[in-house]
């Protein structure tokens, strides 16, 4: 067997194999999946986007009751865009109108936000309460921290992980002084992380991107965006990246929170058919084409987070209806985050896909 070449990255990082498990948001980690992971010598990590702060402390909790190597605790740094949180009851009346006949068609009413509470954590009480949970790693997407908060994480010990989607914004956090950046092009599933441009404006391919940040920043670079075996791996590395971050492979494991119909999806034909949208949460994202990307894709979307607020509502109606009535409510008006190399995925459990990764890097 080959040895191992130890990156800069994977000491960091405290991993034993070239490769992490991205963050999952809207509910899909779960601890067994991280623990899963990081206990197989790679980082687990734990999308913690959805939760407020007793929320963050608890899957702390639970993710060390199941394994003792590091893991990773992921934010949003921007938390909401303008009118997401200070919306008006105007603007709510409007956002419910144009989502009435979704929620007709399943039986449901259609719900109201009472407050920005209703709608979403903000950042400062989210991290606040990562750094009381002092998690091994902290990763986090849409912006820079403050210099006030990377100071706070290396004085307790935390590694600090942000995330690219061009050249400036690698440079961004190089220069803010984060241990390690992701690097992440634009087929990989789920939202563009995008920062210092509109997304549509940052949409570069992983295997562009990744060489153009490795030349230019001193922070070791972790690849991500449609790679989902070895061989993504070792593209990764051998274009300067000194790990790779998998994502939608392992979201199609049985251990992650994904609905059973999100993972058949993934694995079904309509996996090699994916769309950037911003219908669902407000912000752009890449998942798998179905009736709701077709015929909500075009409409008036609110502000991040209102705009998610009532497609999680539209979810939980849509799968009550499932259980209920039947039909594919539960496919067919649901994000199914998915990233453009998903038509070869070939694992259901994080045991196999790692054994997978292990043998084809040699």
């Amino acid at each position: 067997m080959r040895k191992q070449v130890v990156t800069e990255g994977m000491r960091r990082l405290g991993i034993s194999h070239p490769f992490l498990q991205g963050p999952f948001g809207g509910g899909l980690s779960s601890a067994r999946l991280v623990a899963a992971v990081t206990n197989r010598g790679s980082l687990g990590s734990f999308g913690c986007q959805p939760l407020d702060g007793d929320g963050i402390g608890q899957i702390a909790q639970e993710i060390r009751a199941l394994t003792s190597g590091p893991f990773a605790l992921n934010l949003w740094v921007s938390g909401s865009d303008p009118g997401g949180l200070d919306f008006t009851a105007a603007e709510v009346a409007r956002v419910k109108r144009l989502f009435a006949p979704w929620f007709a068609e399943l039986g449901a009413d259609v719900p109201e936000p009472k407050s920005p509470q209703d709608v979403g954590t903000p950042f400062d009480e989210q991290v606040d309460a990562l750094l009381e949970a002092r998690p091994p790693v902290f990763s986090f997407v849409f912006g820079v921290p403050s210099a006030k908060i990377l100071s706070a994480c290396k004085d307790r010990g935390i590694v600090t992980v942000g995330a690219a989607t061009s050249i400036a914004e690698a440079v961004a956090l190089d220069e803010a002084g984060v241990d390690a950046i992701v690097a992440t092009g634009f087929e990989a599933g789920g939202h563009r992380v995008s920062f210092l441009a509109r997304a549509e404006e940052s949409l570069m391919g992983t295997f562009a991107l990744v060489p153009l940040c490795a030349r230019r920043v001193k922070a070791p670079v972790i690849a991500a965006g449609g790679v989902i075996d070895g061989a993504g791996v070792r593209a990764a590395l051998a274009l300067g990246a000194q790990v790779a971050q998998i994502g939608t492979a392992f979201l199609a494991c049985e251990e992650s929170n994904a609905t059973a119909e999100h993972k058949a999806a993934l694995f079904g034909e309509g996996a090699a058919h994916t769309t950037l949208t911003r219908s669902f949460t407000g912000r752009l994202a890449r998942g798998i084409s179905n009736r709701w990307t077709r015929e909500a894709g075009a409409m008036e979307h609110a502000p991040y987070p209102l705009q998610q607020f009532f497609t999680r509502e539209l979810r939980k109606a849509a799968q009550a209806h499932v259980a209920v009535a039947g039909g594919d409510a539960a496919t067919e008006v649901v994000p199914l985050w998915c990233s453009q190399a998903a038509p070869n995925l070939q694992h259901k459990t994080v045991n196999a896909l790692i054994d997978a990764l292990i043998a084809d890097l040699g």
